[in-house]
């Protein structure tokens, strides 16, 4: 009951008419920005991050939440009519959803997508109001070994998901470790990696990091691989779904939020997994499998519901455990901290006006993104016509805007062009973007948890596993760390048996 009179007040905050225009142009901006390919949520909510230094953290969050879920519908609008995925997350979109377009059902193929996004938007933010609270009044009694433990599994849990191998995402979370360590010690006040400059005592400002590895990066990035010849867009008419369309769909919409938001709320790196399973579960569970590969609705409806529930599993761990587990709860948390404000167990009892206030901001995003997406989906389509060196000036000039906007020192721009220097470089020897961002934030984090722990024990490294909570934590890392050898191994036995069983019928013959 108190979360529900909690989440009445939240709505009290959203439908103020200041918060309803901060949402409703958060689903326009990140949708708009969404579209065009290669960018993603992340990008976009690091690129408009400066644009909201002027309002109070209420309306800039109110925003961002509609930054976040306009700029995921984007990026499976992109995948659908393009066959470029604007994210991860979408990348599954494009397996049916193109086909469909290619096919003449492009209105069919986003129309599934906007409905499924709604539907998990809706189911995951009904779980984050059940969830969280609860997740939260646990969290208090959490420790510095306890909080040590888990951001050691975040680290773990993202370097082993992402990017082509293990070496990759680890190189890619000490670069960001190293990042992160510049500035003034906060313990002893000692500078660290600071080279002398005043400027960086403060450290680097970690929009500055997210906006040079994802925008300036991947502008590089693109800029040297830009082909002359670019993808051409599907034209699309009004989307809308048949009587037949809907029979198909609606078990997806509804089975995908099951399988994305636990996926979300777990430090497991986003929802590139949870929208593959659900392609597999709703392919297993067709009626019409052989439509698999050329267009089955199925296949874009269940996925694009699991990535939407996804993203509000992540805000679980986000508001109650100040933990981000994707590249743009890592962005948002930044924004939190430029505020002033720490997410973790107690924010729902120091700012529960901001927090449940977001809270049912997510739910009024969802009615604005359906409303606005729908009819605006032809508009979105235009945008795919411009060209990509006209694109990604325009991205570069925005995020040499929006990092002098921090701080208004030109070494923030050497600084945001050296991070895009070293995205680049990250992106051509395949290492991941977001190892490097969770590094950045998490990275002082767990340093200060860390030695906070070995204080309490008197410098006893027993101190960092005297909890049950701890231990249980280090056993899944040791899990996860563990598993590709088990793996083998299995394999291994199972491959062995084979050739044993084999030959006894070999020799018996």
């Amino acid at each position: 009951m108190d979360s529900l009179n909690s989440l009445i007040d939240g709505f009290g905050t959203a439908l103020t008419p200041m918060n309803l225009l901060w949402a409703a142009l958060g689903v326009l901006l990140g949708t708009a920005i969404g579209v065009l390919p290669g960018i993603g949520p992340a990008m976009a909510v690091a690129l408009l991050l400066p644009v909201t230094y002027g309002l109070d953290p209420t309306g800039a969050f109110i925003m961002f939440a509609g930054i976040y879920y306009g700029a995921m519908f984007g990026g499976s609008t992109t995948s659908i009519l393009l066959n470029t995925p604007g994210e991860s997350a979408a990348v599954v979109a494009a397996i049916e959803g193109n086909p469909m377009a290619k096919g003449g059902r492009g209105a069919q193929a986003l129309a599934a997508a906007a409905i499924g996004h709604f539907a998990g938007g809706m189911i995951g933010t009904i779980l984050l109001v059940v969830l969280a609270p609860t997740v939260a009044s646990l969290a208090i009694g959490i420790g510095a070994p306890d909080y040590f433990a888990i951001m050691v599994l975040a680290f773990i849990a993202v370097t082993s998901v992402l990017g082509a191998s293990r070496i990759r995402g680890i190189a890619s979370l000490l670069i960001g470790l190293t990042i992160g360590l510049v500035g003034l010690d906060q313990m002893t006040g000692q500078q660290r990696l600071t080279f002398g400059s005043l400027h960086l005592a403060d450290g680097v400002d970690v929009v500055i990091v997210a906006v040079g590895l994802f925008a300036i990066g991947e502008a590089l990035w693109v800029a040297a691989h830009l082909r002359r010849s670019t993808g051409k867009p599907i034209p699309v008419g009004r989307p809308w779904l048949g009587r037949a369309d809907l029979r198909r769909t609606w078990k997806p919409w509804l089975r995908g939020p099951v399988i994305g938001f636990p996926f979300g709320a777990i430090p497991a790196g986003g929802a590139e997994i949870p929208t593959f399973l659900s392609y597999v579960t709703e392919k297993r569970l067709s009626k019409h499998r052989d439509q698999f590969g050329k267009g089955a609705i199925e296949g874009v409806a269940g996925p694009e519901a699991a990535a939407s529930a996804s993203a509000a599993g992540t805000l679980v761990s986000m508001l109650t455990l100040g933990l981000p587990t994707t590249a743009v709860a890592a962005v948002m948390l930044a924004a939190f901290q430029q505020y002033g404000i720490q997410p973790g167990p107690l924010l729902f009892e120091r700012e529960p006006e901001l927090v449940w206030g977001l809270i049912a901001s997510l739910f009024v995003g969802m009615v604005l993104l359906l409303a606005l997406n729908l009819p605006l989906a032809p508009v979105w389509a235009k945008l795919l016509r411009i060209p990509r060196p006209y694109l990604y000036a325009g991205i570069l000039f925005f995020a040499a805007v929006g990092a002098y906007a921090v701080g208004g020192e030109s070494l923030d721009l050497v600084i945001l062009l050296v991070i895009g220097l070293i995205g680049f470089g990250m992106r051509r020897y395949g290492l991941p973007v977001l190892p490097a961002v969770i590094g950045v934030i998490l990275g002082p984090a767990a340093e200060q948890q860390l030695r906070r722990a070995l204080q309490i024990s008197d410098g006893s490294v027993t101190g960092l596993v005297n909890t049950p909570f701890s231990v249980t934590v280090y056993a899944i890392v040791v899990l996860i760390v563990a598993w590709p050898l088990i793996g083998r191994l299995i394999a291994r036995l199972r491959g062995g048996r084979k050739a044993a069983e084999e030959n006894s019928t070999v020799s018996g013959g």
